[in-house]
């Protein structure tokens, strides 16, 4: 059994790697990491869209490749902002 003590600077220990590592700590109560997987249709969108654009380019139509570059680049964008936006933690002990 742990004193008053022990215990309040175990959970100070715990909360202190909750703020610096919240990854290892949701490895370590059985969950996944936080980080999510490109989305690979949106991946694949966005690639398809650039061969369009780099195809508009070199027949000529300028405004039309650079909307579709520029749409591509919003869709990627996006894709990398959604996948590195964090979820809510929960609490709950390491042990």
């Amino acid at each position: 059994m742990l004193s008053k003590e022990d215990s309040r600077r175990l959970a100070q220990l715990e909360r202190q790697l909750r703020r610096e590592d919240p990854d290892f700590c949701e490895r370590m109560a059985g969950g996944r990491s936080r980080r999510r997987p490109m989305p690979v249709p949106l991946a694949l969108a966005a690639a398809v869209i650039w061969v369009a654009a780099l195809i508009l380019a070199v027949s000529g139509w300028w405004i039309s490749a650079g909307i579709a570059a520029v749409a591509a680049a919003a869709l990627l964008v996006g894709a990398v902002v959604s996948r590195r936006r964090p979820r809510p933690f929960r609490e709950q002990p390491l042990f």
